[in-house]
């Protein structure tokens, strides 16, 4: 009888962890139909305002941070300013440079992202998928990243992360983006 737990408790571990049952399953098309619509140009323009938490491979909290961004459109073209200060003292700049496409879709760049960021709005969401470096102070590790924001009603942005490396999860954020004073 225990043999037999043990077997279908992992049987359904195994389940669970496949890719169907995973933050990465999600996909744009689930989002299609829900509202409030995002419309970069206007929800990451202005002065934002955000709180968040870093979690390690473990769930546990390993940093937290404030920030404020600074989001500028001309057309399609847009820059996204962001200053964050951690728990630690350590104060990061990044600077995004997002090009919007005609079919929902968007590139983003800055100087930390290899290559260029893959976007998709969807409803009120948004995905984009990147692979960023670290800090040498944070080990310079490069790790793939699938960044989801979803909108709401508000005008408040939920933001959740997941960093992997080698395929393994090892960071997760949480975030609010909102317009400054709101």
């Amino acid at each position: 009888m225990k043999i037999a737990l043990i077997i279908l408790l992992g049987l359904f571990a195994l389940i669970l962890w496949r890719p169907g049952f995973t933050f990465r399953a999600q996909k744009p098309e689930d989002y299609k139909d829900t509202n409030p619509s995002f419309d970069l140009r206007q929800h990451l323009s202005g002065e934002l305002e955000s709180e968040g938490v870093i979690f390690g491979p473990n769930g546990r909290a390993t940093s937290r941070f404030v920030a404020d961004f600074t989001g500028i459109w001309n057309g399609a073209s847009g820059e996204l300013g962001e200053v964050f200060n951690y728990d630690n003292g350590t104060v990061q700049n990044r600077k995004w440079f997002l090009t919007l496409g005609n079919d929902g879709t968007f590139t983003a760049k800055a100087d930390d992202i290899i290559g260029e960021g893959q976007g998709h709005i969807s409803g009120a969401t948004v995905r984009l998928t990147y692979s960023i470096r670290l800090t040498e102070a944070a080990g310079g590790h490069v790790l793939d990243v699938v960044d989801w924001m979803y909108l709401m009603d508000n005008g408040t942005i939920m933001n959740r992360s997941e960093m992997r490396k080698f395929g393994i999860k090892v960071a997760e954020l949480i975030a609010t983006i909102r317009p400054k004073g709101n």
